[in-house]
């Protein structure tokens, strides 16, 4: 009896706890609503402000029903949001849109009888003469709308689409008319978003190719001025030998997903953040993230990892880290704590020493020579092909 006494007793505390996970809907007593279910919220990603700039974290190539993604522009502006992103680009590619013949068959009974879908895929193939009649601005437009409810700037582009080993693939960015871009020499197409006004990225340089080195097309792009940034990371690759090329060629870097699917799928299920550019402007507003991008203010953020300019490397490291010394011995070594006060984790190493990690929002203590500066090498943040920053903090 003793026993059982105990198990109700224990029973009824466990199913009072449980209740306690409800409450009385406020409109409607007869619902009980589960509070552990929460409305969804933004996954803040902190940075400083460096050298008078904002941070904004902005995916500058993504894709959505309207060419091959899984997504419509208004789920991919929310999902931005969640994700902590401030600037979200519209890339849809001119050349492929494999959804259009579904869309026109769902309303086969607004359109002509016998109505296809044409020029859905010219990737290798010349247009015929009717050319795309698909309204590729539409897309900007919906994410548009959607984005000014969350404070979130579009920026508008689209992808000129060809045969990645010959040709490549490139985004045209802060577009005013997507469907001039078109031309069934790829050349043109680039020529045809300069003339509006646009900046022309190269998207992952080593997509389905041996190696970074340019072909015959490329030669010509680069050749012409038409390319005004690279992706150093696109996905989950990573081009070091691109960093070089930026540098040598003054071009802007960029992280970016390419994202078809979910990003939940592609990164949240596995515990990482989406890759972002980070861009450094005075404020989020298309003319000053562009005046950014122009004068190269970006650096390149994947699974952890970030590239770039080794100058801005540094600033944004000191910016991010305080340092602070805690106590001096008799003979002059001291003990200094470095305080992570961003969301990026750094790893770092002291030449000569093996590395350690500083996590976000974390502090860790270490000893500094008598006389001597703290030197520092950031591994996850990439200068050149192999290099890594060396910071240098007086103390």
């Amino acid at each position: 009896m003793k026993r059982q006494l105990i198990l109700c007793a224990a029973l009824s505390a466990s199913l009072s706890v449980s209740a306690q996970h409800y409450y009385t809907d406020a409109h409607n007593t007869d619902i009980q609503r589960h509070t552990l279910r929460v409305a969804p919220q933004r996954a803040e990603f902190i940075l400083p402000d460096v050298n008078g700039y904002t941070i904004y974290k902005a995916d500058l190539h993504t894709h959505s029903v309207y060419s091959d993604g899984d997504c419509t522009p208004e789920f991919r502006v929310r999902e931005a949001w969640y994700d902590g992103l401030d600037v979200l680009a519209i890339t849809e590619h001119v050349e492929y849109r494999r959804h259009e013949g579904k869309m026109l068959h769902f309303l086969k009974g607004y359109v002509p009888a016998g109505t296809e879908a044409f020029n859905n895929s010219i990737i290798s193939k010349p247009a015929d003469e009717r050319g795309i009649q698909s309204d590729l601005n539409y897309p900007v437009r919906l994410a548009q709308e959607t984005a000014q409810a969350y404070g979130i700037t579009i920026v508008p582009g689209a992808e000129v689409t060809r045969e990645p080993v010959a040709y490549g693939h490139y985004n045209a960015l802060f577009t005013t008319d997507n469907n001039a871009i078109y031309a069934p020499d790829a050349l043109q197409s680039l020529r045809n978003a300069k003339a509006q006004g646009a900046l022309v990225m190269h998207n992952h340089p080593g997509w389905r190719r041996k190696s970074l080195d340019h072909p015959e097309f490329e030669v010509a792009a680069y050749g012409e001025g038409l390319i005004d940034g690279i992706e150093i990371m696109n996905g989950g690759e990573f081009y070091p030998k691109a960093i070089a090329r930026a540098h040598e060629k003054n071009l802007f870097v960029a992280a970016n997903t390419d994202i078809h699917d979910s990003a939940t799928e592609t990164y949240r299920a596995q515990g990482h953040r989406r890759n972002m550019t980070l861009i450094f402007a005075t404020e989020n507003t298309l003319p000053a993230l562009r005046e950014a991008i122009e004068a190269r203010r970006t650096l390149a953020y994947s699974f952890g990892t970030l590239a770039g300019d080794e100058q801005l490397l540094k600033d944004l490291f000191t910016a991010s880290v305080g340092i602070r010394t805690l106590r001096t011995d008799a003979h002059g070594r001291r003990t200094v704590a470095l305080t992570n006060r961003t969301s990026v984790q750094y790893v770092l190493c002291v030449p000569g020493q093996n590395p350690f990690i500083l996590k976000p929002f974390s502090t860790v203590t270490m000893n500094v020579a008598k006389d001597a500066p703290l030197r520092l090498s950031v591994e996850n943040m990439w200068c050149s092909e192999q290099d890594h920053p060396l910071v240098e903090i007086a103390l």
